[in-house]
C-alpha cells in the first residue's frame, strides 16, 4: 500500500484533466460508464440532452439533471379544482431534458440493457452491426465509419456525429460523472484534509470532496468527483442536413492523359465542366472522351470488398451509390474516359485511380469501342466474362432442358469466388491460388452428385467416391462419348487445387505445375488459360443438359 500512490488517486487529477480536455471532432466520447472495482474505485458516467437555454442552470448544480432509467414515457397526475388531470409525459418530465442512452430494465426478470436515441440513430441513419454492437454511418461515396461502439460497461460515441446532431436539436449534452476513489489509509495518514470544493469554468463544472467512512467499510478514506462537462453544438451550417448545410463543391484529380514528345506527362483536370465535349464545349481542351489508362491492380480494392463493390463485364459499381464504366476487356491495363473519371467517381476514389494512373499509350478495346461509341451490342471475348455468362446460360439450360441444377448454385457465403474469378492483376502466386480455390468451388465442389445419383444403379452408388467420378459414370451412360478431355480436365483442377492453395506445396505440386505449364509461363497466362478450358467445360454442360435421357422424368 503506497500512500503516495493512493494520495494521487484519490486526487482524481488525471481523470478531470481528461473531463477537460479539448474534443475532436474525431475522437470517441463516453457516454455511459459504470465500472465498480470493490477494492479501490466505483465510476460513473450518464449524459443528458440539455436545451441551450438551461446551460447556466445545469452547470449551477452538480446533481444529474438525468439518472440511469430515466427519460422513459411516463404519465403524471395533476390536480385542478379538485379533479385529478392525468398528462403524458415523452421523456418523463416537461423540463425539456431528454435522454440520449436510455437504461432498460425488466425487474430480473429479463436481462438489462441500453439503448441509443432512436433520433439520433434516424437521423445518421446509422445501421447497427449485431455481432460487433456498433453502429455504421455508410456516407454518399460508400465510405463506413464506427460512429456508436457499445461494450457491456461502456458506450462511446464520435463527437463529429453528437455535435451535428446538437447543432438541429439546438442542445447540449451533458456528460454527467460521478467518480469515487477509495482507501484503506486514513486522511491524515494521506495529509488530506476532509471537505469539499466546487468549480466552474465556461463548460464545465464540478466538484471535489474528501471524507473518512468512519468505519463504515473496510476502507477509510474518500474522494469524489462529481460534475458535468457540456459539449456544444456545431453551427447549423455543419450539421450535414440538407437545408441547413451548404453543400460543398465537388473535388476534381487530375490524370495522365498521354505522353510529349520528349516523353514528359501531359495531365490534365477530370472536370466535365472544363473538357469538350460533341456540342462544341471548350474546344482547345482535351475531349471528354479521352482514354486514361490504368494499371489491372486499380480494381483489387473492390474485388476484396464483394460484398459493398461490383466489378462486371464494362462496370463498376457501389452498391446503389454511384457506378463507373470501365474499359476491362485488356490483359495489362483498365482504360476508363477522362470525363467519366470525374463525372462517376467520389473524389477519394479519383485519389485511388489516379496512384494506379500509368502513361501507356494506347486505344480502348474493340469490345468497348462498338458499344460506346458505335451503339453495338458486342459480346466480351475476355476469359473471365465469357465463362460467367456461359455459367450463367447454363443455369437457364438446366432449368428449361433438365428440371434440376448440374452445377448448384453457390450460398450467399460462397458467391463472392464467382464475383471476384478474373485473369490475375499480377504473377503473385498467394493470387493465382485463391483463384483456383475458387474456380474448384464453382464448378467441382458443386457438381450435382445427389442429382446425378439418380442416374447411377443404387447398388454402386457407395463404391463411387466424389462428383467427377459421378460424373463420368453417368456420362459413359448416357453421354455422347465426348467428356474424356473434360473429365480429364476436372481432374487436373481438382488436383492443382489439393497441391496448391488448400494443402503445402510438395513435389505432388511440382508434377501439376508441369501438367499445367506454370513453371514456363506467367501465372496470368496460366489461369487465362484454365479459364478458357473452363468456358470450353461450360459449353459441353449446356450441350448435355439437352439430352433428353437426363431430364426429370
Amino acid at each position: 500500500m503506497s500512500i503516495e500512490k493512493d494520495k494521487i488517486r484519490l486526487s482524481q487529477a488525471g481523470i478531470l484533466e481528461k473531463l477537460k480536455s479539448e474534443l475532436k471532432a474525431t475522437e470517441m466520447q463516453t457516454v455511459y460508464y459504470s465500472d465498480y472495482n470493490e477494492s479501490e474505485h466505483n465510476y460513473g458516467v450518464h449524459c443528458a440532452l440539455i436545451p441551450i437555454a438551461q446551460k447556466d442552470n445545469t452547470l449551477s448544480n452538480l446533481s444529474w439533471d438525468l439518472s440511469h432509467g430515466a427519460g422513459m414515457p411516463e404519465s403524471c397526475v395533476h390536480y385542478e379544482n379538485g379533479e385529478e388531470i392525468p398528462e403524458y409525459s415523452r421523456f418523463g418530465s416537461n423540463n425539456g431534458i431528454e435522454p440520449l442512452i436510455i437504461s432498460r430494465n425488466f425487474h430480473d426478470i429479463k436481462d438489462a440493457y441500453h439503448e441509443i436515441s432512436e433520433e439520433f440513430r434516424f437521423f445518421h441513419n446509422l445501421y447497427h452491426d449485431k455481432k460487433n454492437d456498433t453502429y455504421i454511418k455508410v456516407d454518399d461515396d460508400g465510405n463506413e465509419a464506427v460512429i456508436i461502439r457499445v461494450e457491456a460497461d461502456r458506450i462511446e460515441i464520435r463527437i463529429k456525429e453528437i455535435r451535428q446532431f446538437l447543432a438541429i436539436k439546438e442542445m447540449y449534452l451533458s456528460i454527467q460523472f460521478d467518480h469515487r476513489e477509495h482507501s484503506k489509509l486514513s486522511l491524515d495518514e494521506l495529509q488530506l484534509e476532509e471537505g469539499c470544493s466546487d468549480y466552474k469554468e465556461e463548460l464545465i463544472s464540478w466538484g471535489l470532496c474528501y471524507g473518512d467512512f468512519n468505519g463504515l467499510s473496510e476502507h477509510r478514506a474518500f474522494s469524489r468527483l462529481l460534475g458535468k462537462r457540456l459539449i456544444s453544438p456545431f453551427p447549423k451550417s455543419k450539421s450535414g442536413l440538407y437545408g441547413f448545410s451548404k453543400k460543398e463543391d465537388k473535388k476534381y484529380v487530375d490524370f495522365i492523359i498521354d505522353i510529349d514528345e520528349v516523353g514528359d506527362e501531359i495531365i490534365n483536370s477530370s472536370n466535365p465542366d472544363f473538357l469538350a465535349n460533341y456540342f462544341g464545349a471548350n474546344p482547345d481542351s482535351p475531349h471528354y472522351l479521352t482514354p486514361v489508362d490504368f494499371k489491372k491492380e486499380v480494381l483489387e480494392k473492390y474485388y476484396r470488398q464483394p460484398s459493398k463493390y461490383s466489378v462486371v463485364d464494362s462496370s463498376l459499381s457501389c452498391a446503389s451509390l454511384w457506378g463507373l464504366q470501365i474499359d476491362n476487356h485488356h490483359d495489362e491495363k483498365i482504360c476508363v474516359w477522362l470525363g467519366d473519371l470525374g463525372r462517376d467517381l467520389p473524389y477519394e476514389e479519383q485519389l485511388h485511380w489516379r496512384s494506379y494512373n500509368i502513361s501507356q499509350k494506347g486505344e480502348v478495346s474493340e469490345t468497348y469501342f462498338k458499344r460506346q461509341i458505335m451503339a453495338q451490342f458486342t459480346d466480351s471475348d475476355h476469359p473471365d466474362h465469357v465463362f460467367k455468362a456461359q455459367y450463367n446460360d447454363l443455369q437457364k439450360k438446366c432449368n428449361e432442358f433438365l428440371g434440376w441444377q448440374l452445377l448448384l448454385p453457390l450460398s450467399g457465403d460462397d458467391s463472392h469466388h464467382f464475383d471476384c474469378l478474373r485473369v490475375p492483376a499480377t504473377n503473385e502466386q498467394c493470387e493465382f491460388d485463391e483463384l483456383v480455390l475458387g474456380l474448384t468451388k464453382i464448378i467441382i465442389d458443386s457438381l450435382n452428385e445427389k442429382g446425378l445419383n439418380k442416374f447411377i444403379d443404387s447398388s454402386k452408388r457407395g463404391e463411387i467416391k466424389g462428383g467427377i467420378s459421378r460424373l463420368e459414370t453417368v456420362l459413359n451412360e448416357y453421354g455422347d462419348g465426348k467428356h474424356e478431355e473434360h473429365i480429364k480436365f476436372l481432374r487436373r483442377l481438382q488436383n492443382l487445387r489439393s497441391s496448391s492453395a488448400a494443402h503445402r506445396k510438395g513435389s505432388n505440386y511440382r508434377k501439376i505445375a508441369k501438367d499445367f505449364e506454370i513453371d514456363n509461363q506467367d501465372l496470368k497466362v496460366v489461369f487465362k488459360g484454365i479459364l478458357i478450358m473452363s468456358i470450353k467445360l461450360m459449353d459441353y454442360f449446356c450441350s448435355i443438359a439437352q439430352i433428353e435421357k437426363l431430364s426429370k422424368s
